[in-house]
This record gives structure tokens, C-alpha cells and sequence, in this order.
């Protein structure tokens, strides 16, 4: 995914691995990065989630519009296993370097409030909104 932040600096991009469970995206990310300190400042973003594609005609993807919050507790347990169980490198059983980069990182989530499918191969520019 790659998430829009905006902050002291102005705006920012920043590809990020994701989990979902629908609309909800989770990822992980240093507090200290640039996108960390954008959504503390301010919770607004925008993301997309698609492939690379050689052809225009075969774009589609996501574009869409929500908040991010820092995640702790039971919520960043079930963020947590949503994770693992996309990215089984990051389960509890983990090589240890991996493990040491997790405890270095917080959990957020995306809660996307609008959201649009973009489809190519229906025309150029194409899209429904999905949420």
C-alpha cells in the first residue's frame, strides 16, 4: 500500500506492507519515520493498493480516503494476527532478527471512510466508488 501523509514537511508517500479484514487496513511503521510523525500530527490520509502494471489497460486498484490511529491492546493483538497470518514471516515464532524489528516498530490501522475501485479495462480513468 502506499499511504499519503501530510505534515510539517508537506506531503509524503510511503510504501507500506498491509493487512486488511475489508475496508480496514493495518500496517506497521516507526514512530519516528516521516508518515509516523505525519499521522501523529495529523490522523487524514489517503492510500492506493495496487499492482505494477505494464499495460494501462489492465490498471486496477484502490484509491482511497480514511484516518490512521496507532494501535495498543486488543486491537493491536488482532492487527497483530491479521499480519501473521498474511505474512507468516511475522508470527510469534519469527527468527529472532525479525523479531527484534518488530519490538522496534507500533501498530497503526487505517479506517477508510471512502473508498473507489479503479478499472482500466472498463476505460481509461474508470472508477466506482465502494465505500
Amino acid at each position: 500500500m502506499t499511504l499519503a501523509t501530510y505534515g510539517p514537511g508537506g506531503p509524503w508517500a510511503a510504501a507500506v506492507f498491509y493487512a486488511s479484514d475489508g475496508f480496514d487496513l493495518y500496517f506497521v511503521s516507526s514512530p519516528a519515520s516521516r508518515h509516523g510523525r505525519d499521522v501523529a500530527a495529523r490522523a487524514a490520509v489517503a492510500a492506493t493498493v495496487q499492482e505494477d502494471y505494464r499495460e494501462w489497460r489492465e490498471i486496477k486498484g484502490i484509491q482511497l480516503e480514511g484516518r490512521v490511529e496507532q494501535l495498543s491492546g486488543d486491537a493491536e493483538t488482532r492487527a497483530r494476527k491479521l499480519y501473521a497470518a498474511k505474512f507468516p514471516f511475522a508470527a510469534a515464532s519469527a527468527p529472532a532478527a525479525i523479531v527484534a524489528a518488530f519490538a522496534k516498530v507500533r501498530w497503526y490501522h487505517l479506517a477508510a471512510v471512502r473508498a473507489y475501485f479503479v478499472d482500466n479495462s472498463v476505460g481509461f480513468g474508470h472508477r466506482d466508488q465502494v465505500l
